[in-house]
Parts: C-alpha cells; structure tokens; sequence
C-alpha cells in the first residue's frame, strides 16, 4: 500500500505543479492582451488628441486670414481716395504675408497627422489662400480687373475653409 500511496502523492503533486504552471500561462497571456489593448487605446487617445490641436490651430489660422480678406473688401469699398486705398491695401498685404507662413505650417502639420481627406481639404484653404493674396498683390500693381478676382479668391477661400472645419469634424467623430 505504500506504494500506490506513493504513486497517488507523486501523481497528485504532479498535477498540481502542470495546474499551476498552466494558469500561470493563462495569466501572462491575459495580462500581455490587457496591456496591448491598454496601449492602443492609448495611443488612439495620442492621435485623436495630436489631430485635434492640429485641427483648431489650422482653423485659428484661417480666421485670421479670412478676417485680413475682409478688411480688404472694407478698404476697397470704404477708401475713396486712392493714395489713402493702396496705402491700406498695402498694410494688409504685408499682414497677409505675415499670416501666410502659420497658416502654411498649421496645414503642413494636419497634412502630417491626417487622414487624408482632411490633408486634402487643408491643402485647399492654403491654395485658395495663395490665390486670393497674389490677385491683392496684382491690385496694388493698379490692375483693377483684379477686384473681381479677389472677391472670387475670397469667396473661394471661405468656402474651402468650411470644407476643412466639415472634414475636421468628420475625421473627429471617426477617431
């Protein structure tokens, strides 16, 4: 009898340390897909919230270029005098130029950070942007078939930029 004993003890030990060493793997597994799935929603919060600061700095940007379009529109249509006019319009293109290299690297870094349709809509407000300075730079060379070129860059620059904020929101709400 000291032998079956022996057998059950050494099998029943056995089993235990297989038992254990099993559980101990299922709970490496568990943990090791706990952390992965801790670090993407993690780093989906990172990029949600890196497209977010690059989204509201792109349309800061924009309103204040499209805030400098419409003080254009003001001067041509308020300054009679046209010393007093291409002195103003002067003033705002250089304000224009200043604004461009922000709004430049605010379109870059939503280029950077995507997705793609929202890179697309922002690369259009910086072309509509470039078209609507070189027709007020054209302007204040004296020609004046350039106006109505102007109020359709405008237009155009404003139309795009809601486009972007449209595109903006709809990558937001998918992330």
């Amino acid at each position: 009898m000291g032998d079956s004993a022996m057998w059950v003890a050494a099998f029943t030990g056995g089993t235990a340390v297989f038992a254990s060493w099993v559980t101990n793997l299922g709970n490496v597994r568990a943990a090791r897909v706990q952390a992965e799935a801790s670090a993407q929603v993690q780093h989906r919060g990172n990029v949600r919230e890196l497209r977010r600061t690059a989204y509201l700095e792109l349309m800061e940007r924009a309103h204040v270029s499209g805030e400098l379009y419409r003080r254009v529109l003001d001067a041509l249509r308020d300054i009679s005098d046209p010393g007093r006019q291409l002195t103003r319009l002067e003033e705002l293109r250089l304000e224009l130029r200043e604004a461009y290299a922000p709004l430049m690297h605010s379109v870059r870094v939503v280029v950077l950070e995507g997705p793609s349709g929202t890179a697309v809509t922002a690369q259009a407000v910086l072309d509509a942007a470039l078209k609507a300075n070189r027709c007020l730079w054209r302007i204040t060379r004296g020609d004046a078939a350039e106006r109505t070129r102007f109020d359709e860059a405008r237009e155009s620059y404003l139309e795009r930029q809601e486009r972007f904020v449209e595109s903006a929101r709809t990558a937001m709400e998918g992330s």
